[in-house]
């Protein structure tokens, strides 16, 4: 089977935008990727049943959420929603043809109409807050995406938080519940367990991973328990980034930047507890990004800082990880979505 990835970039350096490769899962190989669209800073992607492609872009003073046909090759640009900063995430809502961005620098999240080919703002918050640490100085908006039963959850890693919105067919967002985590958490992106049960909340500048129940009812959550993504004895830097649970709900995987590691945890008591189990090298530096494949099969990971992607096999029954290929060439990848 042949399945094809994106992958997203900064243009820094050498990087044009964004990258496609094919995964040869018969073979275990990637093949040679390929540029499919000139984009400024293209660090999250994401793409709809509709064809299209929604990416972070950037130029000049401006950025925003840069809307590309991705039926064709290359991208055909269809339009573009800009403003003052760039977004960190974007995440399409199918049922309500909405897409979600929330921007770090300013702390924002923005509702966005899918009319055609066009974005339409339909609502937006503004978060206000900080924390204990350097890098928290204000609200940083880090992740907008939606629960299982279809609320918008906003993760800010400036100022502790996650927040729950009940959203409207319009659009419109009205606040159900906040979870404030503990000082200097930082918390960066969530994933939510196949029943709605749980979610998993991993912490950028703590390095750390929460257990959290989810509240159907009102929206809220409840921590029950908090475990480092980090062996007992590394206490150099390191940064968390991305999260992914399996599909049958018993696995959870991050990646750690500065450990420059795939932590993988076990989950266990339908999904409420989570064991450190492994954690592997991603053979490079830096890998903000890596996402599983349709058989969860295969973990593609990129390593920003020495522009390679490394392939990783997946046990199914324990979880564990294995190296297949280190050497695949990607400049500054920071994105990785099977499409």
């Amino acid at each position: 089977m042949q399945e094809k990835i994106l992958f997203g970039t900064y243009t820094k350096k050498t990087s044009e935008g964004i990258y496609e490769a094919i995964l040869d899962t018969d073979k275990g190989a990637l093949t040679p990727a390929t540029l499919v669209a000139k984009v400024g800073n293209p660090t999250y992607l994401t793409t709809s049943k509709a064809g299209k492609l929604y990416s972070v872009d950037k130029h000049g003073d401006q950025g925003g959420v840069f809307v590309l046909d991705n039926t064709t090759r290359p991208a055909t640009k269809l339009s573009e929603h800009m403003l003052e900063a760039a977004p960190a995430y974007v995440a399409v809502d199918e049922a309500r043809q909405l897409v979600y961005a929330g921007y770090y620098h300013i702390g924002l999240t923005e509702v966005l109409k899918i009319n055609g080919d066009n974005l339409e703002l339909v609502d937006s918050v503004k978060n206000e807050g900080h924390g204990p640490r350097p890098e928290q100085g204000s609200a940083h908006v880090h992740f907008t995406g939606l629960t299982p039963d279809q609320r918008l959850v906003v993760v800010d890693l400036g100022s502790d938080r996650v927040d729950t919105y009940d959203v409207a067919d319009s659009g419109k967002l009205t606040h159900a519940a906040t979870l404030t985590t503990d000082a200097g958490f930082g918390p960066r992106h969530i994933r939510f367990s196949p029943d709605g049960k749980h979610a998993y909340l991993l912490g950028e500048l703590s390095s750390k991973l929460s257990v959290l129940a989810y509240n159907q009812a009102d929206g809220s959550f409840t921590v029950e328990q908090t475990i480092s993504t980090l062996p007992a004895d590394w206490t150099e830097f390191n940064g968390a980034a991305a999260i992914r649970v399996t599909k049958d709900g018993k696995f959870v995987y991050t990646s750690n930047r500065g450990h420059n590691s795939i932590a993988v945890f076990a989950l266990t008591e339908a999904g409420a507890h989570a064991e450190l189990i492994q954690t592997i090298s991603t053979e490079g530096e830096f890998p903000r990004d890596f996402d599983l494949n349709s058989t969860e099969a295969f973990i593609v990971v990129a390593n920003k800082d020495t522009d390679n992607v490394s392939l990783l096999s997946r046990d199914a029954a324990t979880g564990k990880l294995s190296l297949v290929q280190k050497d695949f060439a990607l400049p500054e990848g920071v994105r990785v979505h099977f499409e």
